[in-house]
């Protein structure tokens, strides 16, 4: 018996992994590089689009506990993260390009799975089929999948930040420095308003000229976790300053006091010459992004080598549609994982492959579901995508706030998050070590 998994992605290469790992003959469909979506750029697996930061990678935190869960489960992506990884205070980013590579190799590599480069178009629910074809699935691979979940089919928009290079930023106008002082001096360059600077540039922000939208059917939808700058800043004139402006957390060395607001700009490569602008996701015009981000101070001669892009993304309204081991209820051998099923992020949408795979394997064996706890950050990641009680369902990534409290009540937040994370950990210690 072979499994189809459709979509090298992070989520796909996962499950296609984990299944090869135990024993499973696996086909892996992926259409590049004989077509590319509008987003992607690069033949490798698992490539990421928009940031390089894998978030948070400190276990007491809700990003850093769930890759932690999902090394104990064996996670080719938190292995690729950690060999691959480039300074960036607490958060683990990562060189992308060796990330993917490293993650390519293992897949093409592994005896048990045959690569198809090729374009899949319809489902066969009475195949075992991992549907890991991500936010841009399109065509006629939509239109089945459309077809399977009924009109429980919802389409959102996501943005990319814009890249530059490290020479040309004016190294006399910003600062090194990570918020708090966490992690190395130089993970992060800062660009400081004055309060006259940052209201010049909110004006032109908020009326700079937007890209259009191709292929748009509906109202645009766009998930709060991917913002654009000029759609948050458009909310109020400090709506950035409290975003991912806030300069909280760092001083000028150059004026001894905190900025009004700031750009931070984080290493996007190991050799730290290319910079992303965290944050910066953006949907205006590429002449408009060079003329309004060019107002950021350190930014006047920047050397935009991606600018930043708006595209649709696509998920199921998976509440009505999944169990929690991200398999359909209607069509128990169709299973979905990544972001199409509803999770937001990196990580989360591999740990999605992950929960897959195990979900399918432990059907083919005759084995009961493996179930992961509410408490658990992949349990409650699992609960959110198969028992979400929203009205308005949105894809949702790693937050303490998703997990139950704790029996006893914890005042101190790091401490309160660190019992969280321990209560993950007894489980999983408990069950897979």
């Amino acid at each position: 018996m072979k499994i189809k998994v459709i979509g090298a992605g992070l989520a796909g290469c996962e499950a296609a992994l984990k299944l090869a790992n135990l024993g499973f003959s696996v086909e892996l469909y992926e259409m590049k590089p004989q077509r590319f979506s509008p987003a992607h750029k690069s033949p490798l697996f698992a490539e990421l689009v928009c940031s390089n930061s894998l978030k948070a990678a400190r276990f007491n935190s809700a990003a850093g506990l769930l890759k932690w869960e999902m090394e104990v489960l064996g996670s080719v992506c938190v292995s690729a993260a950690k060999e691959t990884a480039v300074p960036a205070g607490g958060a683990l980013a990562v060189d992308r390009d060796e990330f993917s590579k490293i993650i390519t190799e293992k897949v093409k590599n592994h005896p048990y799975i045959t690569v198809l480069n090729e374009e899949v178009t319809e489902i066969d629910p009475d195949t075992y089929t991992i549907i890991a074809s991500g936010p841009l699935t399109e065509g006629k691979l939509a239109e089945s999948i459309k077809s399977l979940c009924g009109e429980e089919y919802l389409n959102f928009f996501d943005a990319a930040a814009p890249i530059v290079t490290a020479e040309s930023i004016d190294k006399n106008r910003v600062f090194s420095a990570s918020r708090y002082d966490k992690g190395e001096g130089d993970d992060y360059l800062n660009c400081p308003f004055n309060r006259q600077e940052y209201e010049d540039f909110h004006k032109e922000l908020i009326a700079a000229e937007r890209a259009k939208l191709h292929d748009v059917d509906a109202p645009l939808k766009v998930y709060e976790g991917c913002m654009p700058i000029e759609v948050l800043a458009s909310r109020g004139l400090d709506a950035a300053r409290f975003g991912p402006m806030k300069p909280v957390g760092l001083k000028d060395p150059n004026t001894g006091h905190r900025p009004w607001a700031v750009v931070q700009l984080r290493k996007e490569n190991k050799e730290g010459t290319l910079y992303n602008l965290v944050g910066f996701q953006t949907n205006l015009k590429f002449s408009e992004q060079k003329r309004v981000f060019g107002m950021i101070p350190g930014l006047l001669n920047a050397e935009f080598i991606r600018y930043g892009v708006m595209h649709r993304n696509s998920f199921i309204n998976s509440p009505k549609l999944l169990d929690p081991d991200f398999s359909m209820r209607k069509y128990p051998k169709v299973f979905f994982a990544g972001q199409i099923s509803g999770v937001e992020g990196y990580m989360e949408s591999a740990a999605s492959g992950l929960v897959a795979a195990i979900g399918v394997a432990n059907k083919i064996n005759g084995e009961p579901r493996c179930e992961f706890p509410e408490y658990t950050m992949i349990g409650a990641l699992c609960g959110h995508i198969s028992a979400s009680s929203s009205a308005d369902f949105q894809p949702m990534g790693a937050n303490f706030g998703v997990l139950p409290p704790l029996e006893e009540k914890i005042r101190d937040k790091q401490e309160r998050y660190e019992a969280l994370a321990r209560r993950s950990a007894d489980w999983f210690n408990l069950n897979f070590k």
